[in-house]
């Protein structure tokens, strides 16, 4: 049996990568079985599965210098996973159709120091829907005056809106906001689009923020907004929804089962949102029910901390 100077035999050396790439494997296939209970580490790990293909190709990498068969064959356990989990986000997006709405999701940061630019940028984008969250004044007035040509149509309450070219009606308030906040508090919103095509409810919505910290990660006002607001898309009585808004979430944390469960994500486009600098999650999400978000992307950074998410969404 051919042997190499160091180490053992080329099948048998490399056990140790061997071992990393089934447990890639099995974190990527089987993340819900992570506890959530010490820290949030289910979620944290959630939070950013996709990167678990970089483990991937460091294991590869490591496994050629290794000249290790057997840690290149145990790699198509953790390669397999991940081209299950996130493949088809890569695959080509499918032809726009004739009765696609294009919305935008974006959270335009209470400290953004040029919301008319953020404004123009968001409409040059030529979406019929755009939702904000963080509107703070005087930038709220600013973002009203800038869209209010192509979008005649807007509702706010509180910190969040929605613009529209078409008429909304039946607007009002959500509360979804979690125990324990006494201060005034309004993040969500509901309103009816009268589209071309159909009537369609639409929610915005901005979650509570998540910390990591010492202890794990801090999201139990994150994860009981959610609740709240997937109850209220589950009382929803019109059959198609669209739901925008900044969720502090990626649709793999378990966090987000309230809404995931009863809607549809993105078949198309990765879209990393946060951080602007060097996005490492989207947070920022576009959901339906009764409709198809067939793909989503960024746009260019803006003023704020997060990026622009576009989406095509075809209603049923």
């Amino acid at each position: 049996m051919v042997r190499w100077a160091r180490g053992g035999s080329v099948r048998s050396r490399g056990r140790v990568l061997g071992v990393l790439a089934v447990v890639t494997a099995a974190l990527l296939l089987f993340h819900r079985a992570v506890p959530n209970g010490v820290g949030g580490l289910g979620s944290l790990l959630e939070s950013f599965l996709p990167w678990l293909g970089l483990a991937v190709v460091v294991l590869l990498l490591l496994a050629l210098l290794r000249r290790s068969a057997l840690a290149l064959v145990a790699l198509l356990l953790p390669a397999a996973a991940w081209a299950y989990h996130f493949g088809a986000l890569l695959l080509p997006a499918p032809e726009p159709d004739a009765a696609d709405l294009v919305v935008v999701q974006h959270n335009v940061s209470d400290e953004n120091a040029d919301p008319a630019g953020t404004a123009r940028a968001l409409a040059d984008a030529g979406p019929d829907l755009i939702a904000l969250q963080e509107l703070v004044r005087p930038a709220l007035g600013v973002y009203a005056e800038t869209l209010a040509p192509q979008y005649p149509y807007r509702a706010v309450r509180g910190t969040v809106g929605l613009w529209s070219r078409y008429p909304l009606t039946d607007v009002r308030g959500l509360d979804i906001r979690p125990r324990g906040i006494t201060r005034e508090w309004n993040r969500g919103l509901r309103s009816v689009v009268r589209t071309p095509r159909a009537d369609i409810a639409v929610y915005v919505a901005h979650l509570p923020s998540v910390r990591v910290r010492a202890g794990g990660l801090a999201a139990s006002r994150r994860d009981e907004s959610a609740g709240l607001l997937g109850d209220a898309v589950a009382a929803e009585r019109l059959s198609r929804v669209i739901l925008l808004g900044d969720l502090n979430g990626t649709v793999d944390d378990r966090a987000l089962t309230p809404l995931t469960s009863r809607l549809n994500v993105a078949e198309r486009g990765v879209a990393l949102s946060f951080p602007a600098a060097f996005p490492l999650a989207r947070i920022d999400q576009v959901m339906a029910r009764s409709a198809t978000v067939g793909h989503l992307w960024t746009l260019p950074a803006t003023g704020s901390d997060h990026l622009p998410v576009v989406a095509r969404v075809t209603p049923h």
